[in-house]
């Protein structure tokens, strides 16, 4: 076994430790802090099959914006632990089935995957000097854009609305809430904000002088 497979198991235990904490974890931060660790193991499985781009994709994309932005979620809001817990053994059998079914199907998809054999489109197999100057991005681009160009836009499409939809459900006008319609501000004239008043003036009264009496006493 050489270093390459020997990284692989490594990288391969820790995923599906940190998958299994995941989903076992009573805290809910450490939840996130375990899918970290699990996209970052994922990424270096994705480096030894020198797919860099999925792998820094991963990294950036995942780790960096949308797991962060869970965490402060998770960290701002104040989840009760209890309520979450109740019902949990009545509703396993059911979540267990379907959690069953779900593997099931992807590991036929998978293993049909493996067992399919190599189409005539395919890149054939070069030597390593050819290989490595082949672009992971540029072949992944080429079929993104060619093969599976209607499957994402429709995704994008659906992301669109779904952004649409979260924004729609949570702008909700309070009335205690003090705001400014930026229109009215842009119509605003002159006139509306100042106005000019004018007034008599005034000339004030000297001030009288204060008499002040001072008497000393006189020693008996």
């Amino acid at each position: 076994m050489d270093a390459k497979t020997g990284f692989f198991y490594v990288f391969a235990a820790l995923l599906l430790f940190a998958a299994f904490r995941v989903i076992t974890a009573r805290n809910p931060v450490h939840a996130v802090l375990y899918l970290v660790l699990a996209f970052f193991q994922a990424a270096a499985v994705w480096i030894l099959l020198k797919a860099e781009f999925l792998a820094i994709t991963l990294v950036l994309v995942y780790v960096g914006a949308v797991m962060v932005l869970f965490l402060f979620v998770v960290m701002m809001l104040d989840v009760n632990l209890d309520s979450v817990r109740k019902g949990f053994w009545k509703h396993f059998p059911l979540a267990g089935t379907v959690g069953a079914i779900i593997a099931l199907e992807m590991s036929y998809v998978l293993m049909g995957g493996f067992r399919e054999p190599p189409r005539v489109d395919q890149v054939p197999v070069v030597p390593g000097q050819i290989v490595a100057q082949v672009s992971n991005t540029k072949e992944l681009g080429k079929v993104l854009y060619s093969g599976y160009l209607y499957p994402l836009e429709i995704a994008a499409v659906i992301l669109l609305v779904a952004i649409i939809a979260a924004i729609a459900l949570t702008l909700r006008e309070r009335k205690d809430s003090k705001h400014v319609n930026p229109a009215d501000q842009v119509r605003a004239k002159r006139k509306d904000r100042v106005s000019m008043v004018k007034m008599k003036s005034v000339v004030a009264s000297p001030i009288a002088p204060i008499v002040v009496e001072v008497v000393e006493g006189k020693k008996s």
